[in-house]
């Protein structure tokens, strides 16, 4: 009995001490937001000398926090958005429509999920610059569709096919039509599913660099993670006030993954299970 608790208090400290080394980065990533570039220069490890806010406001106001916190909350809501709506009707579509297209259909969306985006991102960037439609939020919310759709698809599959058939059959018997049968029947039960890709798209399209930096060019345009960007210069790097805009980048999403991190898991194994 005593080796069994002595057992558990190593585990527990095992598991403090792996908490704080991932931590660790980030809380010196927010203690040097406090420093100026100098301080953090010459020892960035150190503790600050004083607790000072001014590169925070140096941030919000370099970075033009509003206009990118606007830019990236309508990209990654609407992209969220249109992600969810035609993966559950495809999930769906595959999952009670025995079609032989549709296991092609569905196993070629699970082989582009192999494909990296760097072996495409040069020549989508050609393509769409060849056909003028670069520098649009409208083409950057059909790429993240592209590139959203096929995990959505492939977890909302495995739930739906967990759906029992005889909830169906009984709303159709009632007379309810099939369109109507999936949005008030199915969709519901969608829930923790639905929950867990919605938080995992955020954090993948609110925290984009790469896919965004390729297409919008306009200042005006420009979501947080490009915003972080102009702390670069040729020659130097403004690093207190970056890391201050890094961390304002993180806190929304952040604060979203710690209000739903519980559906998460239960979505990811109730579909796996199903």
């Amino acid at each position: 009995m005593r080796g069994l608790k002595i057992s558990i208090l190593l585990k527990t400290i095992s598991l403090y001490i792996l908490l704080l080394v991932f931590l660790f980065p980030f809380l010196v990533v927010i203690l040097n937001t406090f420093k100026s570039t100098q301080q953090f220069v010459e020892n960035p490890l150190s503790w600050p000398t004083q607790f000072n806010f001014s590169n925070y406001k140096t941030a919000f106001k370099d970075m033009d926090f509003i206009t990118g916190f606007l830019n990236s909350s309508l990209i990654t809501i609407v992209s969220v958005l249109i992600i969810i709506f035609f993966s559950s009707m495809t999930g769906y579509l595959f999952v009670r429509f025995k079609w032989k297209v549709n296991s092609i259909l569905f196993f070629s969306m699970l082989a582009s999920m192999t494909l990296p985006f760097q072996a495409l991102m040069i020549p989508l960037v050609v393509i769409y610059g060849d056909l003028g439609i670069l520098n649009s939020i409208a083409t950057l919310l059909f790429m993240y569709l592209g590139f959203g759709v096929p995990f959505a698809v492939f977890t909302f599959h495995g739930f739906i096919k967990g759906v029992p058939l005889e909830l169906e059959e009984s709303a159709s018997i009632d007379g309810s039509s099939r369109l109507r049968t999936f949005f008030q029947i199915v969709v519901p039960l969608l829930k923790p599913v639905m929950v867990t890709l919605i938080v995992l798209d955020t954090l993948w399209i609110w925290n984009d660099y790469l896919l965004p930096s390729l297409l919008l060019q306009s200042p005006n345009m420009r979501t947080l993670p490009l915003s972080n960007y102009g702390f670069f210069s040729t020659y130097s790097v403004d690093y207190s006030p970056l890391m201050a805009g890094l961390i304002m980048t993180i806190i929304p999403v952040l604060i979203l993954y710690l209000i739903l991190q519980k559906h998460i898991i239960k979505g990811i194994t109730e579909g796996a299970l199903k």
